[in-house]
């Protein structure tokens, strides 16, 4: 079911609304389990540990029991890297899909631990396509492993994980998918997409808090992993066998964010699951664009590859249009927004997930309109130069 007015309201105790990719706007019942403290080695969080795990599991309806799902304490970031130690063989040839700041990071990441990389590099505004990636696993039988983000939230491009995946294992490759702000809203199940393993994080799609990420792998993988990490604490195999032996984490678990998280859950599987997480963040994404495009401003990206999740608008022309201005008079207003990561031209994004729902987003759209009005920008209009750049970098 799908959330209503009532249900999704002003933040309490005056919160703004966050309009990012994560953190992001999370209820009051995920608030109030933080109240509460809990004891890492006790059984009744051992038991909350084990109910996270099979929540997380029963998304990608894993009917075989081929998968575990391994949590891990800290950012997304952290989980991306013990994916990346745990399971890369050390003899390995990455092929990295980038087209934003966290395929750059991915890259980066390999280079960290010492493994062996290529990277297709599609700039900002276009996905990698599995032609593409088929012509590179061709033209180089070294590679064994193909990384890719789902959705890319420095742009807000959502990648087209499916051709993606059928191309890297026809090649007799892996694939690994940073699924970090997709994973709860936009479907994996391994009944319709193969991959080896993904990482995602608590407070994403699944509206939790910071403080923990999860990989859900292959057991064949994890078992394999054995002694390979780089790293003592992003050891996913010894994690992996430690919660499997006593239930516990190895070291000191989130424990409030754990239980902020099943609240979450709860409220996931209340709502409808994945399907209807997803289809209320493209209702959100779809008043937002059209109240944004009515006022002038125009998306970075053409309309087919604009995910739920997040979406870059191109910044004015206007010369009085001021960024750190529009930011102050937007928070005034009850709202945090992200500026944006491109290289081309200035640009700003608008977050969809949360709680928020298509009626926040008409609120949104207003305050924007009030924002401009304040700066004396008329026309929200983007430089000839970014949409220039649209056309050509995306033809």
């Amino acid at each position: 079911m799908s959330l209503t007015p009532s249900q999704i309201k002003a933040p309490e105790l005056g919160e703004p609304y966050l309009l990012t990719p994560g953190p992001l706007t999370t209820s009051f019942a995920v608030k109030q389990e933080m109240l509460r403290d809990w004891g890492s080695w006790d059984g009744e969080f051992r038991l909350m540990t084990a109910r996270l795990r099979d929540d997380l599991l029963a998304m990608i309806d894993d009917h075989e029991g081929a998968y575990d799902c391994v949590p891990l304490q800290g950012s997304g970031t952290y989980v991306v890297e013990a994916m990346l130690g745990s399971f890369i063989p050390r003899d390995g040839k990455v092929l990295v899909l980038s087209n934003g700041a966290y395929g750059q990071r991915t890259a980066q990441t390999l280079a960290y631990l010492g493994r062996d990389y290529v990277v297709i590099d599609k700039g900002d505004y276009m996905p990698p396509r599995g032609v593409e990636v088929a012509q590179a696993l061709a033209q180089d039988p070294a590679i064994t492993d193909v990384v890719v983000v789902h959705c890319e939230t420095s742009s807000g491009i959502l990648n087209p994980i499916a051709e993606i995946s059928e191309v890297v294992y026809a090649a007799g490759c892996r694939l690994f998918i940073d699924s970090m702000s997709a994973f709860g809203a936009i479907s994996l199940t391994v009944n319709d997409l193969r991959y080896e393993a993904l990482v995602s994080s608590a407070n994403k799609c699944i509206e939790g808090v910071p403080g923990f990420g999860f990989v859900i792998a292959r057991k064949e993988l994890l078992a394999q992993s054995k002694g390979r990490s780089h790293s003592l604490s992003l050891d996913l195999h010894a994690q992996w066998a430690t919660m499997n032996k006593t239930g516990q984490w190895r070291f000191t678990p989130p424990t409030h964010v754990v239980a902020a998280f099943l609240a979450a859950l709860k409220a996931h599987q209340s709502e409808g699951g994945v399907a209807a997480r997803g289809a209320r963040y493209s209702r959100n994404r779809d008043v937002l664009v059209e109240g944004m495009r009515a006022l002038g401003f125009e998306t970075l990206l053409k309309d087919r590859w604009l995910s739920p999740i997040i979406v870059t608008f191109f910044c004015p022309a206007d010369p009085k249009f001021s960024f750190q201005r529009f930011y102050d008079l937007m928070k005034d207003q009850g709202f945090i927004i992200y500026p944006g990561k491109l290289t081309v031209v200035d640009s700003f994004r608008l977050g969809c997930i949360g709680q928020i729902d298509e009626h926040v987003m008409r609120q949104v759209v207003a305050a924007v309109a009030k924002a401009l009005a304040a700066m004396g920008v008329n026309d929200a209009c983007p430089p000839e130069i970014a949409m220039t750049e649209r056309t050509r970098l995306s033809a």
